[in-house]
Formats: C-alpha cells, structure tokens, sequence
C-alpha cells in the first residue's frame, strides 16, 4: 500500500446532495485523508438518503454527525478529535443530536470513543456502512452502535455513490478495497482490511453513469491499483486456490484498463495509485496504446535507499525502480512521474538520506507528496522500530528533499513550454476570476484566459510560460469529442 495522497484543500469539506423531498432528517459528514475516504463518504450518503436523510453544511441543525476519518498521519487523527469536541458541543443544545465515527481511525479507537471518553455514539469500519440503517436504529433506541468488522467480500459494487461537491467533470471509481502489502509505516491493512476488487460490469456500469451525466474524467482508484484482479470474487491472497476456469477468465488492472479506455473513448482516464512492485510493463503499454488514457503515473518510492527499503518492507531494491523507471520513459516519452518520499524513517542515517537526494535527482519527478516519519500504532514499525531519528534532522532533510523536488519539478515544467496541449477545464483559477484551471494529460495545471470557454470543456492551450508547478497558456481551439 502507498501512503495515500493527502489532499490538504479538502479536508474537512462537509457534503451535500440534492435534497430527496420525502427525507425529514439531516446528515452533516465531514471527511478526512485519502481519495477513497472521500469515495467512502459518497457511498455512505447513498446508503443514508434511502433511510430518510437529506444532508445539511450547518451543524447545528443535524440530527446525525458522521466524521469520516484517516489513520495515515497523526495530523488528521489530531484534527478529527477537535471536531469531536466541537460535535459535543453542539449536541449540548441538541440532545437528540447522534455522533458517529467513520474509516480507518473506526477500528483502532473504538473503545477509547465509546467506552473510555463517551465522545461518540456510533463507530463504524469502512467495510460495514451496508450495516449503517441497522447501526441507526441502534443509536436512535438509545444505545451505542459498533460495527468494525473487516470484510474479505465487501466493495459496495452495488451501491451508485452519491457524487458529493463534484465539479461535474471529474469523478474518482473505486475499483479495489484493502491492501496486502504490508509496508511497515503503514497502518491500512489493519484499518481496510485484505485486498479485494470489484467486479469489473459494475465498474464499467458506474462509468457508463458518469458518462450520462457528462463527466469528461474518471480516476480508477485503489490502495494499489496495479494489483487488482477478478476472477469471481474473493480475495486477491487465495487467487492461488481458484479453478482453472476462473484462472483462465481473470481480469487484471492492465485488461481492465484496456476495456474502460475502448468502452469509453470519450472519457479521460487516470488511474491512483500505483505500488512498483506490482505495477507491470503491459499496464504501460496499455497506456500508450490509448489516447484517452492519461500520460502520468503516481509511482511512490519511500526512499532511495535499500537499507531502508528493506526496513519499510518494499518488495522492490532501488535498481529494480529505476529500471521500472526507465522501461516508462522508454514506452511513455511523455509520461509524467509522480512520488511520494517519507524523511526520518527509523534508523535513517545521512547516507540512506543522501541516497534518497540521489534518486530524485535521477528521476527529475514531475511532482511529488513528501512527509517527515510520524509513527502509527498499530504498524509493524511501530511495533519493532524506535523512532529514532530526531525531530530537527527529519524536517532539515525533508526541506533538502522538498528543495531537490522544486528544482526538477521546474526542469519539468519548463520541457511544456512551446507546446500546444489539451486541456479539461476544471473552474475559475484560484488567482483570477479572468483565468480557467484545468489539467493536461500529465495532470499539470494548467491556467489560461477564460474566453469563450466552459467548466468541462476540452480546449487546446499553447504554453508560454510556467512557474516550479504550473504552467500558463492561451487557448487556441476547442476539442470536439
């Protein structure tokens, strides 16, 4: 499993959907961490509008608060017990007032929030929200609710997620659930479970229903993309014991790449995230075989160091990645590169960081997701691992990583200049109302005057400028699709 993309912009957005005009009771959620816990709090708000709730952006009107939350970094756990307190300061004037525990942090803290501190009245896994009406009623006859069982079957391929404070044009479909990867620094496979994926009709259906309401792009999502693989059902781990004939039809991520870039070839497709180990060349080839399939690849490293490699318990050495690395560039010239770096992991020494500075300046990322080390309980590192690096040596070599980051992200930028490129328009650019955002196939922004333009559009930009991250264009034409 990676360490996910942590999107600072949308922590702790509150949803909202269109109001169903049977429903008398209202939902405030509240989601933190990764893409897929805002994925989760989309299918969560389709289970809940069919048991009579409309959701709200103002607390104090809600008659249940739901936080969907994140067990990657000690911020976001941090975060989410402020909000708790907030939530028990509303419910004060509003008695009635139910709070519940969504995600990843569900499963490790249950009995601290229900028994120890009484700050919520409902926990609840990421593979029981099916079980949210009965957790409900629960809660309304005025006892606690738990439900943090893992799965090895469920991925609510059965339920349309409500799309939730959607721009119209992009949407994220998630096609696995649960990790087996047991990196030592990460605490998913405890909090989601073994790895399991979805049936691919039910994908391409979820697809085909994003396509109707004119979505122009679709990112498969997944702990570990590359690892997906349906043969029927059950888990990826006991793959192994299938029949022959189940062996014999499977589907893995690059045929399934391959069926949603032909099935919709009008749809932009990227895909998130991506594990070296798992990630195989056919699923390259696929790429560059498809023009609706974005040129960029999410491929996490952790370190340029073996040693360390060895210790987080990658299953890949340094050489294996560059060479994998290499193979990219080679069937993909123009494919962006993404990383993420953790800085201070136990027992790092200068060398092993040194090594880490050596690699991105090999690869020249595109961009990158860089965290100094913050121990989760529960992992193997934290188990078996003193967290030994000191704090001011962890943030002085994440700035000496962050600092190496900028300057090739620039070098990057700069190879757009000159060239004319598609964009999709996403919104106004946060700098200028007179400006579009979108992104090219490299997933760069891309800011440009508005024009004649709209939100969705596919329009061609000539770049004639760019800064360390994004680049500035003037839009020649638009793209009929």
């Amino acid at each position: 499993m990676e360490e996910k993309i942590i999107n600072e912009e949308l922590q702790g957005q509150s949803i909202v959907l269109e109001k169903n005009l049977g429903n008398d009771r209202k939902l405030y959620i509240e989601s933190y961490g990764c893409a897929m816990n805002f994925s989760d709090s989309e299918i969560v708000a389709s289970i809940l509008s069919k048991e009579g709730f409309n959701t709200t952006q103002i607390l104090e009107e809600a008659d249940l608060v739901l936080v969907n939350t994140c067990s990657i970094r000690e911020k976001a756990e941090l975060t989410v017990r402020k909000r708790l307190e907030k939530f028990n300061a509303v419910k004060k004037t509003r008695p009635h007032m139910k709070v519940g525990v969504l995600g990843c942090m569900a499963e490790r803290l249950k009995s601290k929030f229900l028994e120890e501190e009484k700050i919520v009245d409902m926990v609840v896994g990421p593979d029981a929200y099916k079980d949210l009406p009965n957790l409900i009623q629960e809660i309304d006859e005025g006892r606690d609710a738990v439900n943090v069982i893992l799965s090895k079957e469920e991925t609510y391929g059965d339920i349309t997620p409500v799309r939730l404070n959607t721009n119209g044009v992009s949407a994220f479909v998630s096609i696995t659930r649960g990790c087996d990867n047991m990196c030592t620094f990460c605490v998913v496979p405890f909090t989601r479970g073994r790895e399991r994926s979805r049936e691919p009709q039910s994908i391409l259906k979820e697809i085909q229903e994003l396509s109707d309401k004119n979505f122009k792009e679709i990112t498969l999502l997944g702990q570990n993309v590359d690892s997906y693989l349906w043969y029927g059902g059950g888990l990826k781990k006991e793959f192994a014991n299938a029949s022959d004939m189940q062996k014999a039809t499977a589907v893995n991520f690059s045929a399934l790449l391959d069926t949603v870039a032909r099935t919709f070839p009008k749809m932009r497709i990227r895909f998130s995230t991506s594990n070296p180990q798992d990630m195989t060349l056919d699923v390259i080839e696929t790429v560059a075989k498809h023009a609706n399939i974005c040129n960029h690849i999410h491929l996490p490293v952790q370190s340029g160091s073996n040693r360390i490699l060895k210790e987080m318990n990658r299953l890949h050495t340094i050489e294996e990645y560059f060479e994998l690395i290499d193979n990219i560039r080679r069937i993909l010239p123009d494919c962006a590169i993404s990383q993420d770096m953790i800085s201070g992991f136990p027992t790092e020494t200068e060398e092993d960081h040194q090594d880490t500075l050596n690699a991105l300046k090999r690869v020249k990322y595109d961009f990158g997701y860089m965290y100094s080390y913050s121990e989760r309980p529960g992992t193997m590192a934290a188990r078996k691992l003193k967290d030994d690096v000191p704090e001011e040596v962890k943030k002085r070599r994440l700035a000496e990583i962050i600092a190496v980051q900028r300057e090739s992200g620039h070098y990057r930028t700069k190879q757009h200049l000159g060239k004319i490129e598609e964009v999709l328009i996403e919104g106004t650019s946060k700098k200028s109302d007179a400006d579009w955002m979108g992104r090219n196939s490299q997933n760069a922004v891309v800011v440009f005057p508005k024009e004649n333009y709209k939100v969705g559009d596919f329009v061609l930009v000539k770049i004639t400028d760019c800064t360390s991250a994004t680049l500035l264009g003037e839009a020649i034409e638009l793209v009929v699709k």
